[in-house]
Parts: structure tokens; sequence; C-alpha cells
């Protein structure tokens, strides 16, 4: 994710980190040198292009940046979820380890911890696609006992016999074994969340449409600006190949918010946070760093 101050004026014309421009450089410079070379052939061949009307283009282009409206405020909801589902796993993590003091066996509450703390690790790389026991490992005492297909899943279900057998055993009251409960049930609600938005893209045809519509549109629209425009064309061309691309590839990015991309959610930052907040609770002076973005990039 990106963050950095409000840029000034001349930093919104340079600013490249963070910016869309470079995904769509090589698009964007096909669609100038191809407005180029249609202006050097209307100027060659003069009226070729004369019967060519804009009105056309004038409706599809505001009909496409509609139609761009609907699938980029789509895509933000998705990735605004995703951020509001990792505040809830904050929150449930921050609840759990508060409440977690009434457990009097400290090595079984440090135990439990962790094993929390290896659940943010391990659910944060499965939905980057990545290996979620090895991101767990150094948090789990007891990797090879927690078996499915859906590791997070099981260290949760783990957490919760562990808390059973304590208010079973009467270590723990009722009443807070039940609380304990509810802030496994709000992990399991936001864990699943994600798995939702990761495992449910926006219909494929839904995006191809608009692909193919905005190549088709930045194509031929130079054949109705090279006669009236000349070669202030290519210019404009650049401009509306701009703002078309990147408002696709923007959404491209939104769509999936668990990934790498520097506008993804910086799950790595949020579970680092978790990380020192559970090892400052259970005692422990030496805090891993907090992550700070590094050229403008919270990861």
């Amino acid at each position: 994710m990106i963050v950095r101050p409000k840029p000034n004026p001349l930093s919104i014309l340079i600013t490249l980190k963070g910016s869309i421009a470079r995904h769509i450089a090589l698009r964007t410079l096909m669609i100038t040198l191809l407005a180029c070379l249609i202006v050097v052939v209307e100027n060659l061949h003069p009226g070729w292009f004369a019967k060519v009307n804009a009105m056309p283009f004038t409706l599809l282009g505001l009909s496409l940046s509609i139609f761009m409206s609907f699938r980029n405020n789509a895509c933000y909801d998705r990735w605004w979820e995703g951020r509001k589902a990792w505040g809830q796993v904050i929150v449930e993590v921050r609840s759990f380890t508060r409440q977690s003091v009434a457990i009097t066996d400290v090595g079984l509450r440090e135990a439990l911890l962790r094993e929390l703390c290896g659940f943010v690790h391990a659910l944060n790389a499965k939905l980057r696609g990545e290996d979620e026991r090895e991101a767990a490992r150094k948090w789990l005492a007891d990797l090879p006992e927690i078996h499915g297909s859906n590791l997070s899943d099981g260290i949760l279900r783990q957490i919760g016999n562990q808390c059973t057998w304590l208010a079973r055993r009467g270590d723990i009251g009722e009443w807070r074994a039940i609380a304990l409960e509810e802030h496994l049930n709000g992990l399991t609600e936001a864990q699943a969340t994600c798995e939702r938005i990761k495992s449910t893209p926006l219909p494929f045809p839904y995006t191809l449409l608009l692909h193919r519509t905005i190549y088709i549109f930045c194509v031929l629209l130079p054949f109705a600006m090279a006669e009236p425009l000349g070669w202030l064309a290519p210019i404009f061309n650049t401009i509306v190949a701009y703002t078309f691309f990147g408002l696709d590839a923007i959404g491209d990015e939104l769509e999936d918010p668990f990934g790498h991309d520097e506008n993804d959610l910086p799950t790595d930052a949020m579970v680092r946070t978790m990380e020192r907040e559970i090892l400052d609770a259970l005692g422990h002076s030496e805090l891993p760093p907090a992550l700070e973005p590094v050229d403008y990039v919270l990861t």
C-alpha cells in the first residue's frame, strides 16, 4: 500500500512510485505511435479520414466511462472489505490476548498466544498462495499434530479445544471460556470473509468485455481525431489511453487485495503489529521492529 504525504503540483506530474503509469507505459506508447502514424497518413492523403465522425466515439467513451466506474467501485469494495476483515482479525486477537490473562498456567497461555500468532501468519500466507506451514512453523510447538487442508482453521480448532479443556478442568470460568470462544468465532468469520474475496473474483466475461472495449476504443479513436486535430491528436489519444488503461489496471490490482502489488493491503505490516503486541503481552522485551514504508510502499 502506498503511504506518502499529499503530493504538491510538481510531484503530481513527475511521481512514478505508486503510479500506475509504469504498468501501462507500453500500451499507452503503442496507442501514441499508432496515432502518429495515422496523422502522417492523413497528411499524405488528406481527406481519407474526413468522413469518420467523432460522435459515435463520444457516446462510446461516455458509456465506457460509466461501465469502468461500476467495475472500479466493485473492485474497491473488495479491497475495503478485505481491510475491514483484517481489522476484525486485529480486534479479535487483541481481545483474546487481553482475556487470556485469566489463564493461570503461564506456559499454556504463552503456547495459546503463540498459536494465535501462527494463525495470522498462516492466514496471510494462505491468501497469497504461499506455504502456510512454513509461515507458521516458528510459532507452533505441535505443528505436525494440526491436520487438515486448512491450517489456519486447524489452529483455531486446536486453540478452541485447549480452552474447552481448561474450562472443564476448572482453570477458567464458564463465562470466560464463552468469551474466548466468541473471539475465535470472530477470527473464523474474518478468515471466511478473506477466503470469499480471494476465491470469488469478478465474473470473467464482465472483465473481458471491458478489456476488449477499451482496446477497441483506443485503437479506433485516432482515426476520428487525425483529421480535425492534426498533430494534437497523438497528445489527446495518449491522455485518453492513459486514463482508460490506468483505471483498468487499478481495478485489476484492487480486485485481489492480498497480493504483493504496490496498492494491495499491507498485511505483512498488520501481521507484524499483532506479533509485536502478543510478544509484548507475554512479557518479551525484545520485539521485532514494526514494518515501515520503504520508498513509500508499506507491504
